[in-house]
């Protein structure tokens, strides 16, 4: 019922920091659509925790869940921009937009080929902010709403499309808290926003794209879209310099397949940093798992005709190959981590109303300090 409680128990500071933030997430509800919000009950802080840190965190992840429930009609590249506009005018950041025919000038041609049967341009949407210390680079899948394609997906398979931006909208959830707890770095974040669409325009199975990065691809599957348009944004952020690229993405249903829809798998060949981000989930109640960058699997995304196939036959370990895929993408910078996320609660849960989710931001903020030396 509506009023003002506080937990009566004498829980430990971390236990109840945790709890007071499960608070405020099962206070969440998405309203866009309906009419007047319910009334939520409030919580006294606990004693002893950082109030602000968790209604910061709380925030981050009203504004993830929000920016997927959100439909497509309502959440197109155009919008998403917008959100990421509004972000930056919040915290002071630079921001710069390529569109439509100046991807091709700027040389970002998959994010271009992906998106351009859109009503909607494509875009890279490109933000920065702080002025000194480490360098960390947050790069986004921004696919506003996934067809598949000409390889069109069954209606079965397309009804949470909206939600193919979940890679996006976690790495604007996660830019906003290190904003918000000002983190002496340097953030950058990358997100390629597109509508894999359906027209005369649409790129087509069997075409060949030649990346940013020079390599050639394969397309032997339209709905094996995000991929390309996280290299290209990969390859622009890996051309500068930079202590750690982050990149977040619902790409493949083969890790939902491996781990449900409560994990969030990541791959990374750094051994501390693996180490940081696993020992950080619990704490963070933002639970991982960490899958390997299998070398002898790379076979599997050389097609023969280009130098890589965006959706290699057989259905085997379709996780790991669209890390080892993405992974072609990042040579310089000396630590990658990518994510392969839900960012989808299909059932509710405590905390955890239906629909949008935030998936790791919260454990990669808290492994952040040991991981760069913040």
């Amino acid at each position: 019922a509506p009023g003002t409680y506080r937990i009566a128990s004498d829980l430990p500071d971390a236990a109840a920091a945790t709890e007071a933030l499960g608070w405020l997430l099962a206070g969440y509800s998405f309203n866009r659509y309906r009419g007047e919000p319910p009334t939520t009950p409030a919580l006294t802080a606990p004693e002893r925790v950082d109030a602000a840190r968790i209604e910061r965190q709380a925030r981050a992840e009203a504004l993830t869940r929000d920016l997927v429930n959100t439909p497509a009609s309502d959440m197109g590249p155009d919008a998403l921009e917008t959100a990421i506009r509004d972000l930056a005018q919040e915290f002071g950041a630079e921001i710069t937009v390529r569109k439509g025919e100046e991807l091709l000038a700027r040389n970002l041609p998959m994010i271009h080929a992906v998106g351009r049967a859109a009503a909607q341009a494509p875009r890279l949407i490109d933000m920065r902010w702080g002025s000194s210390g480490p360098r960390i680079t947050l790069v986004g899948k921004g696919v506003c709403f996934d067809t598949g394609g000409l390889n069109l997906k069954p209606g079965s398979s397309m009804g949470l499309m909206k939600k193919d931006m979940g890679g996006a909208a976690n790495t604007i959830g996660l830019a906003q808290m290190i904003m918000a707890e000002g983190l002496a770095c340097r953030l950058r974040l990358l997100v390629p926003a597109v509508e894999n669409a359906v027209s005369g325009a649409s790129f087509r199975p069997g075409d060949i794209l030649t990346s940013r990065k020079g390599l050639t691809v394969e397309i032997n599957n339209t709905d094996a879209e995000g991929r390309l348009v996280l290299a290209d944004a990969l390859a622009l952020a890996d051309e500068e310099e930079t202590d750690l690229i982050l990149s977040m993405a619902t790409l493949t249903g083969a890790a939902r397949v491996a781990v449900g829809p409560d994990l969030a798998p990541f791959y990374t060949d750094d051994e501390p940093l693996a180490a940081a981000l696993m020992e950080a989930a619990g704490p963070a109640a933002d639970p991982l798992w960490r899958m390997p960058f299998h070398a002898p699997y790379e076979a599997m995304i050389e097609p023969g005709i280009a130098d890589l196939d965006n959706a290699p036959s057989g259905g085997f370990a379709g996780s790991i190959t669209a890390a080892l895929f993405l992974r072609r993408f990042v040579t310089e910078a000396p630590r990658y981590a990518h994510f392969d996320i839900y960012a989808w609660q299909p059932s509710a849960a405590p905390g955890r109303a239906k629909g949008g989710l935030m998936q790791g931001p919260r454990a990669i903020l808290a492994a952040l300090p040991r991981v760069l030396g913040l």
